[in-house]
């Protein structure tokens, strides 16, 4: 299996004809920035009528919103703020840093590999698209890291997934866990006033990104298993039955993990309640945690054409929680 450097990334080589979308040259005006903006967060399709899962277009759709809503940010030309030192002390505290970094270079290379493989070219585009996103994201990380003196651990390099689909499973569904969560916690930043308010809309294009990401996923997935045979769709369920149990045992458990001096240690990778306490100074219980996930969640996704599906997963599991927790 080979491995990939963690700062090389051509994403050109892995997948053929794909070409990185132009970004203004400078840094926008609040006009330009507050319409790529909008963009980002609004799409209808022009197609009239249903659009059925594994359908022409249900899959021209889903591409174009993807092209559509493209934000053409660009991480060297972010404007961090000054922080004073308490907000600062609480930035640097948070422990996500290492597995956000992680994971993002996980994600672009399982994308890539994923998005070789499809024969449909206008998908394959698309995840592309996704990838070079993903690869974007850990370049805003990177960058915010250095800026406030993070210290990161040192990243490995990022294996090629043996069976690119699996990877692109757990790490679609992945992120609909993880998006689902994070869209509550990053809401609850925002409110606590604990962190700078220029901090938290640095960040804003970055989160509504990680909606259109889950949003082409779960799209993606019901076209697939959609055009799948019978016997070729058992496969696939069994697969995603699989990937759901890894998911689950691998939040449950404990990841090692390598801090910035070297030494290993444990790190929860379920890290939404000690984010909670974090964000938040222990000011919010679980169940309004829950709650503003709920929010939060349909608020991010009300913007695109509604015959688009959402991932439902998360949700449900929320709402059957709070309802026992009655």
């Amino acid at each position: 299996m080979k491995h990939e450097p963690p700062n090389q990334f051509d994403l050109a080589a892995i997948v053929p004809g794909f070409r990185a979308p132009p970004q203004p040259e400078g840094t926008p005006d609040d006009t330009a920035l507050a319409e790529a903006h909008r963009r980002a967060r609004h799409w209808n399709s022009r197609l009239f009528g249903p659009l059925r899962p594994g359908s022409e277009r249900h899959r021209q759709a889903v591409c174009r919103m993807f092209r559509d809503t493209f934000n053409p940010y660009r991480p060297a030309v972010l404007a961090w703020p000054d922080l004073d030192e308490a907000s600062l002390r609480r930035i640097v505290a948070l422990p996500i840093w290492d597995i956000a970094v992680q994971t993002e270079g996980k994600a672009r290379l399982r994308m890539a590999a994923y998005a070789r493989a499809l024969e449909d070219s206008e998908m394959r585009a698309a995840l592309a698209l996704n990838a070079w996103e993903e690869n974007r994201h850990k370049d805003v990380l990177a960058r915010m890291a250095a800026a406030y003196g993070i210290k990161l651990a040192p990243e490995a390099p990022y294996a090629w997934p043996r069976d690119p689909e699996w990877a692109y499973l757990v790490t679609g569904y992945s992120e609909c866990i993880d998006s689902f969560f994070a869209f509550g916690l990053f809401e609850a930043a925002r409110c606590s006033g604990l962190f700078a308010p220029a901090l938290v809309d640095t960040f804003e294009p970055v989160m509504q990104e990680e909606c259109r990401h889950i949003l082409l996923f779960a799209n993606w997935a019901a076209w697939h298993r959609a055009r799948l045979p019978w016997w070729r769709r058992l496969r696939f369920e069994a697969k995603v039955l699989a990937v759901w149990c890894f998911l689950g045992w691998e939040r449950i458990g404990l990841a090692r993990s390598i801090d910035a001096n070297g030494r290993g240690h444990a790190q929860d990778n379920n890290f939404t309640v000690s984010g909670a306490q974090s964000v938040t100074g222990g000011g919010i219980s679980a169940r309004d945690l829950m709650q503003l996930c709920l929010c939060e969640n349909d608020r991010r996704f009300a913007g695109y054409d509604e015959r688009l599906l959402r991932p439902a997963t998360m949700p449900a599991l929320v709402r059957f929680a709070l309802r026992l927790m009655r």
